[in-house]
């Protein structure tokens, strides 16, 4: 382990710091948020994403810190109540992580939601996000995640039954809904406030959009003008330049990265306390992700989650298609370390802003 971090006081362990619209942007994510009486360190989170933001990788983006919430991936309802943890690929974490992780459940019935939260508030997380957005199929054709946009008195029974069960932040993470037209989602934000969410995370894409075009601003505009709970934004931002036009052209309280967080683990850090990257950075973190995949998962499961965070990862570099095809060949962990050790004896060139056509894949 590297255990690389960035220092509280903003300066790296490699020198430098913040400056100009960076300094700018850090001081604006640094400004208290509080949520249901818990005060947040920082207004830039980890967005919940399912076989990305599992506890390996929370492990190795712990070492650098600089958010205010991370989420785990997508946990089912109904499995949440009897899981156990030291085998569960998703429904696991340190406990040290707890004081700022929220637990994603996804489900068709409220009851099975409230269930779940009521587990999730005794083993001491920070809170419990419902899934109303996730659109892969199987997902939505058993009446989870992006189907409760088509269901608006269901989700806000589904809310109502978790903010009745338990005493910890109740968040929901959200689309536009299956129509362009931003009114559904503007009056679905205000049933849900209304039915106790404490806080939104909105993507203002249409469900059956997988990101094939960009997403709208102006929606996360609007549903945080309909709404007094706090909103964070999400979709799209891969730079200080893209977080800081966000805050600025939506009005929203906090922004949740997705991709970004995963391509480079540090980039809490680096955008609120001025951690500065070498390229030393990004090869002692990727050897780093490693160990932890090892040691949360078994090898096949193991190799399955490196293949997801690689892909993401290989997007750093200037021939990053290239770069991934090499990483990931082979059948074995032992076999992807030795790719990495090969590709990352010097570490390849680094491109200022990750390649996009790699996030879409």
């Amino acid at each position: 382990m590297t255990g690389i971090s960035a220092d509280v006081d903003g300066e790296s362990r490699s020198g430098g710091g913040a400056s100009g619209a960076a300094a700018s942007l850090a001081a604006r994510l640094r400004e208290p948020l509080t949520i249901r009486g818990r005060q947040l360190e920082s207004r830039l989170c980890l967005a919940p994403m399912a076989g990305l933001g599992h506890a390996a990788f929370r492990e190795v983006a712990g070492r650098f810190g600089g958010w205010g919430l991370q989420f785990t991936g997508m946990c089912s309802a109904r499995a949440v109540p009897t899981e156990k943890p030291s085998v569960s690929p998703v429904f696991s974490w340190r406990q040290e992580e707890l004081g700022t992780l929220v637990c994603q459940i996804f489900g068709a019935d409220p009851d099975d939601m409230a269930l779940a939260a009521e587990r999730i508030q005794a083993e001491g997380f920070w809170g419990v996000d419902l899934n109303m957005g996730c659109s892969v199929a199987p997902i939505v054709y058993k009446g989870c995640g992006a189907d409760l946009l088509r269901d608006p008195e269901r989700a806000c029974r589904m809310v109502e039954k978790v903010r009745a069960a338990v005493d910890i932040p109740v968040t929901v993470k959200l689309r536009t809904g299956w129509q362009p037209d931003p009114a559904p989602a503007v009056a679905f934000a205000r049933m849900l406030e209304q039915a106790g969410a404490d806080a939104l995370t909105f993507h203002p894409r249409v469900a059956p959009d997988r990101r094939s075009r960009p997403p709208l601003m102006d929606h996360i505009r609007l549903v945080k003008e309909a709404v007094t709970v706090p909103v964070f934004g999400n979709g799209n931002v891969f730079t200080v330049d893209d977080c800081r036009k966000m805050l600025d052209e939506t009005g929203c309280d906090g922004v949740a990265l997705g991709r970004m967080g995963i391509a480079r683990p540090w980039v809490f850090a680096e955008w609120t306390r001025g951690f500065v990257p070498t390229p030393e950075t990004y090869r002692e973190t990727l050897f780093d992700f490693f160990e932890a995949l090892e040691r949360w998962n078994i090898p096949t499961r193991a190799i399955k989650l490196y293949k997801k965070f690689a892909l993401y990862y290989a997007a750093n570099f200037t021939y990053g298609n290239r770069l991934f095809g090499r990483l990931i060949a082979g059948e074995t962990m032992e076999r992807m370390r030795e790719n990495a050790e090969r590709e990352f004896a010097v570490v390849p060139d680094i491109s200022p802003r990750p390649n996009m056509l790699m996030f879409t894949m």
